[in-house]
């Protein structure tokens, strides 16, 4: 034990991770949310979690495994372990080929299917799976925002859905610095965001109007069916599947498969592919694929 710098309070050491622990704790990530946890995590994981163990008030990884691993700490914990060790990086129209593709070639193509036979009254639905903290559903709802002003009777609606709780509530706030949105074109911002009224905090919300088309959902890919009924258009998947193994990419994309419309579109990150997995889509633009 250390005395505090400037008190007289007892500061406890850190406590340090056992391989066996880590390994324990590896398989359990893996098992929940299909999230590989190499040996070399094991330093970034000892030390995200080193706030867990304060927050419970824990004072070594073998008592926080044991209680993780528990009937009570597994519908407890499980939501806070996999927050800590998920890594959440977007931005605003990040990749912005995937938009251009969006409205210049999936829209499109969906909406020739709905008029060969599903109802044209349906909203077109867009899944941001993996939204982290919200630029990305956001970018779409901008997007096509624009698009149904240019066309008529166009509908849609956005679903954004995390694993991580705490994202998912920074990105229902619907608040970012200004620096944050610098890649949003000019007109667009003036359009679609709102100042906060003290100017020093430089802070924005984005509009109301664009907040209502979309809901967010906690969803862990693991699961079988999501809790998602409704079929999509287009899926956004970006950057996720990359902190998967084969074996878990390709089960996700046969989820997605019964997940989306004949046809419909599945977008992934830049430095992903489904090559070399057996699933039913087929590639018709860069990391765009069609499903089969």
């Amino acid at each position: 034990m250390t005395r505090g710098r400037n008190s007289g309070t007892m500061i406890p050491p850190l406590c340090t991770m056992s391989d066996r622990e880590f390994e324990q704790f590896s398989r359990f990530i893996y098992d929940e949310a299909g999230i590989k946890m190499p040996p070399a995590k094991k330093t970034m994981l000892e030390a995200r979690l080193q706030k867990r163990l304060k927050a419970l008030d824990i004072h070594s990884f073998r008592e926080y495994a044991d209680f993780v691993f528990s009937d009570t700490g597994r519908d407890q914990e499980l939501i806070h372990l996999i927050d800590v060790v998920t890594t959440n990086k977007t931005d605003f129209f990040r990749e912005p080929h995937h938009f251009d593709f969006l409205v210049r070639h999936a829209i499109p193509a969906m909406r020739e299917t709905r008029d060969a036979g599903e109802s044209p009254l349906n909203p077109f639905r867009i899944w941001s799976a993996g939204c982290s903290t919200g630029e990305e559903p956001y970018t779409m709802a901008m997007v096509l925002a624009e698009y149904a002003a240019s066309h008529p009777g166009f509908r849609f609606s956005i679903l954004a859905s995390d694993i991580c709780t705490r994202v998912l509530q920074s990105a229902a706030s619907a608040v970012y610095t200004e620096e944050r949105t610098d890649t949003i074109p000019l007109p667009l911002k003036k359009k679609y965001l709102l100042r906060s009224k003290d100017r020093s905090r430089g802070l924005v919300r984005i509009a109301p109007v664009l907040r209502s088309m979309i809901s967010f959902k906690r969803v862990n890919f693991m699961d079988d069916h999501f809790g998602i009924q409704e079929k999509q258009d287009v899926i956004f998947c970006r950057n996720v599947i990359i902190y998967f193994d084969k074996e878990t990419q390709a089960a996700l994309m046969r989820k997605f498969h019964r997940h989306l419309q004949p046809g419909g579109f599945l977008f992934i990150g830049h430095s992903e592919t489904l090559n070399g997995l057996d699933v039913p889509f087929t590639q018709v633009g860069n990391t765009v694929y069609r499903r089969n």
